[in-house]
């Protein structure tokens, strides 16, 4: 039997029957299916249940938490009955927030998130942060890898360099992944699936290349072939 491939199928869908249908379609594929912030708060903890199904695919609960520690414990405590595989807070939330979450959820993965990969150099300079994108996240991720974090939420493009700073235990999780042809939508810092293998990538997010797909399924595979030719 094939493995599934080191894709998390971002399920952005406007309702949970389709996002239960994707994740169906996708699970024979992939490893892991994604539930992000607006599918969680319309349905709540039944989402989870719905999406991972009979298959027991590997469940990515992306809320991205973001407040004092207290109040991310109490809330990583929440969900962490649910039983996600891994649970995304934001890096900028500091060492004490993150070491709540991974205090608080010890059998999931927190992966904390560094910058948004919608985020242009400029839009960085904009709100403070001045210099390569790379090296904020290079110390955002030292930071959060010191208070716990076993995961890491970065671009493609920054990938290498987070590797070389945090080494090879660090899970390294990339959104903004888009295979060659397709539109890069609101995604600023990109790459394709291969490239971000590549760079030292180990779960790719990716959604509307698949989701947005006539046949999902189908799309999911491709996908995975096209990494499996280049990381056997």
């Amino acid at each position: 039997m094939t493995t599934p491939a080191p894709i998390a199928v971002a399920l952005d869908a406007p309702d949970l029957e389709t996002a239960a249908r994707w994740a169906g379609l996708v699970t024979p594929h992939v490893s892991t299916v994604k539930v992000g912030l607006e599918l969680y708060l319309r349905y709540g903890p039944d989402v989870i249940a719905s999406v991972r199904g009979a298959s027991g695919v590997n469940v990515f609960l992306d809320l991205k938490l973001h407040d004092i520690p207290n109040t991310v414990s109490a809330a990583a405590r929440a969900v962490a009955r649910l039983k996600p595989t891994i649970l995304t807070v934001h890096a900028a939330g500091g060492p004490a927030m993150i070491r709540a979450a991974v205090d608080a959820a010890p059998n999931a993965k927190i992966a904390a998130v560094t910058l948004l990969t919608s985020l242009s150099e400029a839009d960085l300079a904009g709100i403070g942060i001045q210099g390569p994108p790379a090296d904020a996240v290079r110390r955002m991720a030292a930071v959060a890898v010191g208070a716990g974090a076993q995961a890491l939420v970065c671009s493609p493009r920054e990938v290498a360099a987070v590797r070389a700073e945090v080494g090879p235990g660090v899970t390294l999780i990339t959104p903004g992944v888009r295979p060659v042809g397709a539109d890069s939508q609101d995604q600023a810092r990109v790459a394709t699936p291969e490239e971000a293998i590549a760079h030292g990538a180990d779960l790719l997010v990716i959604g509307r290349p698949i989701t947005g797909s006539p046949d999902p399924g189908a799309a999911a595979a491709g996908i995975a072939a096209a990494l499996r030719r280049v990381s056997p």
